[in-house]
């Protein structure tokens, strides 16, 4: 078996995107022209990990994409935990569990401070078991109307881990061609932004501390109610009137994971952390 850095050239694209299709044929997704846009376009830096490869063939893949971060008050780089896809001919070698070390080993050499992803019930417990994941905490899944409220001036100075969105990489965020968000000021200096989850009825819901100076927001959608999905710090806000989902009526309930790459083990407050939806590849 060869090891090979994940590559983001045309022939690569498409041997990533005849593997999913393999894996996962539902994800309809997962074509070259979203593997461009993640992998190769993303302006905070080109995808992070490792493929292997049997006699020419590509047997699995492992991917991470670069993530700018606020941790534990500090301005940080991190990487977002997402593809990983292993063909039926060479499953059960280990090769998810190999990938991704090696693909840990790259990014703390290239300066990133941790990897986080979102993980479902099938998935967290071999991150957690065999990769030395943190466990962080389930994501809130909550319908209403109107908006969660959280005080953003606070929001720096009382949350351990949030991502952080420049025009640039927010325009790329919405810029999804599978999904495009639509964004509209909040009033209070950021974004109320939307994406498309269940039919015209439910938006995907989040906001973001971000000034698009140079105007031109995607038109936002309308719709009567709004999933949130996501984590707000204890004493940052609330949610309002956001009813939770049972469990038994989500698809799948999902948890955020983390692992630092730094020396040592050093664990995320679940009450710290602000995510929402574009925060990761939910919508």
């Amino acid at each position: 078996m060869e090891f090979k850095r994940v590559r983001t050239d045309e022939r690569a694209l498409d041997a990533y995107a005849s593997l999913f299709r393999t894996c996962f044929p539902t994800a309809n997704h997962l074509d070259k022209k979203y593997l461009t846009w993640l992998y190769a376009d993303n302006p905070a830096g080109r995808v992070v990990g490792f493929d292997a490869y049997d006699e020419g063939r590509l047997a699995a893949h492992y991917s991470c994409i670069p993530a700018d971060l606020t941790l534990n008050g500090k301005m940080a780089r991190g990487l977002l935990s997402l593809n990983t896809a292993t063909h039926p001919d060479f499953q059960g070698r280990g090769l998810f569990t190999k990938l991704a070390a090696m693909t840990y080993d790259a990014g703390k050499d290239e300066g990133f401070a941790c990897v986080y992803g979102i993980a479902n019930a099938n998935s967290t417990p071999g991150f957690v078991r065999k990769l030395e994941f943190q466990l962080v905490r389930p994501l809130e899944a909550r319908i209403g109307l109107g908006r969660v409220p959280v005080s953003w001036e606070h929001v720096g100075e009382r949350t351990g881990f949030a991502r952080n969105w420049t025009e640039e990489t927010f325009r790329w965020r919405c810029a999804n061609p599978k999904n495009p968000l639509s964004a509209r000021e909040n009033g209070a200096g950021g974004v109320v932004v939307y994406g498309a989850a269940m039919g015209r009825m439910i938006s995907a819901y989040g906001e973001a501390p971000v000034s698009l100076a140079s105007g031109g927001l995607p038109k936002p959608r309308w719709s009567p109610l709004k999933l949130f999905l996501g984590l707000i710090p204890n004493d940052v806000g609330g949610y309002g009137g956001f009813v939770s989902i049972p469990n038994r009526l989500r698809p799948s309930p999902l948890n955020l994971i983390f692992r630092s790459l730094g020396g040592g083990r050093k664990d995320l407050d679940p009450t710290k952390v602000l995510l929402s939806f574009m925060d990761f590849d939910a919508y």
